[in-house]
């Protein structure tokens, strides 16, 4: 009887998450809800234009700040003309005027980076000696004076750290001098301590919203600049590597392997084609190429160490040492073959490569220290390089141990004996392709290789 499986059901809770965003994106995806995001991101975007992508977001962030002071004071302004016009007729005229500076601050844009917010400091500074004037210090306006204390930080970045400093000192002397000049009645009667409430509690929200803000950004920014500077390490050292440099900064990182396969493979007659493509062909047709390669090598479990021109370096068995790795280089060398090949029947361009391919002990490591690379160095480089230089077009040339490490499991073609420089004579081999199909063996030994099809390949 054959033995059935029962599928787990998807928890309640996930199925309600999945319906809510399914739902979120419906609304979003409103024709209302999408003339609102675009209207937002232009407004967002008003005066940024001229700048680089860095100064274009703060400039962005400092704009959308603007709108929000503006709607909110002019709300204060609303709501206080409900309550008594007369009364209250100087705090509507400094938030007027607080709500048209504020909207003016995209245009400030157009006089340099910091001249929008300058604009804005000195506005609510202002305004806020205002508030604090007619509703006293327990109308809780001087709150906002500690918003100094992170906002600057946001809006004119920390190049400007001395204007950053006069700021925020100017911020705090405002904010005891607004509790010691102003007494804790002012112009409004003890009848009217419920407004005085409340602005104390939209002043204290305020302020603690904004620090909230000011500091998740620069969290924010952080943890981007990290995850970029992360990305940009993955691209150009091995995983393992990052994490030894990340680990112990600044730190010497060499190592000797007993063994490793180097494999070197070089596009023939690259060079004169280049005179006939010109340059934007010949790199958008290797970037197509070497992108690639770079698949391959993510897909058979190898390292990429460099590209030189149109030749490309690649090893297996280090940083960290697999048993397979002449057979992972085989097998890719195998495919870039046929990558190749497809290529040139896509593009009916004449190209084609040679590969060289040796195994032995090696010292590798991370040298320099701005442009740092993760480089390879031993007889196996060297013989790989010349290996593939005495390769034919389309072929695999490959030295003993290569040959000897393979076995059974592909096939060869004796080359002969060839003399390598500073290394002299070698038997070499054309690697042919894989037996067929592959023993059982080796596709144990290498699960991360996908057997996605068996392989018995004649060069082309």
């Amino acid at each position: 009887m054959r033995a059935t499986h029962e599928v787990p059901s998807t928890p309640p809770y996930r199925a309600l998450l999945s319906a809510a965003k399914a739902r979120l994106r419906a609304v979003l995806d409103l024709p209302f809800v999408r003339r609102v995001r675009d209207t937002t991101r232009r407004l967002a975007e008003a005066g940024t234009a001229p700048y680089p992508p860095d100064v274009r977001r703060r400039l962005k962030i400092l704009n959308m700040m603007a709108y929000l002071i503006a709607a909110t004071t002019f709300l204060y302004a609303v709501q206080q003309s409900l309550m008594d016009f007369h009364t209250y007729a100087p705090m509507i005229l400094i938030n007027l005027a607080l709500v048209a500076t504020a909207l003016m601050v995209p245009f400030a844009h157009r006089i340099n980076e910091i001249a929008g917010g300058l604009l804005i400091v000195g506005a609510e500074y202002a305004a806020l000696f205002g508030f604090t004037d007619f509703f006293s210090r327990e109308g809780g306006a001087q709150l906002q004076y500690i918003i100094a204390a992170a906002a600057p930080f946001v809006i004119f970045d920390l190049r400007r750290i001395r204007l950053i400093a006069v700021i925020v000192l100017l911020g705090l002397t405002l904010h005891l001098c607004s509790w010691f000049w102003f007494p804790a009645i002012g112009r409004i009667g003890p009848g009217e301590q419920p407004v005085a409430d409340s602005l104390y509690v939209q002043a204290a929200i305020t302020t603690v919203v904004l620090i909230s803000a000011s500091v998740y950004y620069a969290f924010s920014l952080a943890e981007r600049a990290k995850a970029e500077t992360d990305a940009v390490l993955r691209n150009v050292l091995p995983d393992a590597i990052v994490e030894r440099l990340k680990a112990n900064p600044g730190g010497l990182i060499a190592d000797s392997i007993d063994d490793a396969s180097v494999m070197f493979a070089d596009i023939s007659g690259f060079v004169a084609l280049t005179r006939r493509l010109g340059a934007n062909r010949t790199v958008d047709l290797l970037s197509r190429i070497v992108s690639e390669f770079d698949a391959l090598a993510v897909r058979h479990g190898v390292e990429k160490i460099k590209t030189i021109g149109d030749a490309y370096m690649v090893v297996a068995g280090l940083p960290d040492p697999v048993p397979n790795h002449t057979a992972r280089l085989a097998r890719m060398g195998l495919d870039m073959l046929d990558s190749v090949a497809r290529l040139r029947g896509e593009t009916g361009l004449n190209i084609s490569l040679r590969i060289g391919l040796a195994s032995g002990p090696v010292t590798a490591g991370v040298i320099g220290t701005r442009k740092f690379s993760y480089d390879v160095w031993g007889d196996p480089v060297n013989l790989a390089s010349r290996l593939e230089g005495q390769s034919s077009p389309g072929r695999i040339l490959l030295c003993p141990g290569c040959h000897a490490k393979l076995g059974d499991a592909f096939l060869f073609e004796p080359r002969g004996p060839i003399d390598i420089k500073g290394i002299g004579a070698q038997e070499t081999w054309y690697l042919l392709g894989e037996r067929d199909p592959p023993c059982r063996e080796c596709a144990a030994a290498e699960p991360l290789i996908p057997s996605d099809r068996p392989r018995s390949r004649t060069a082309s």
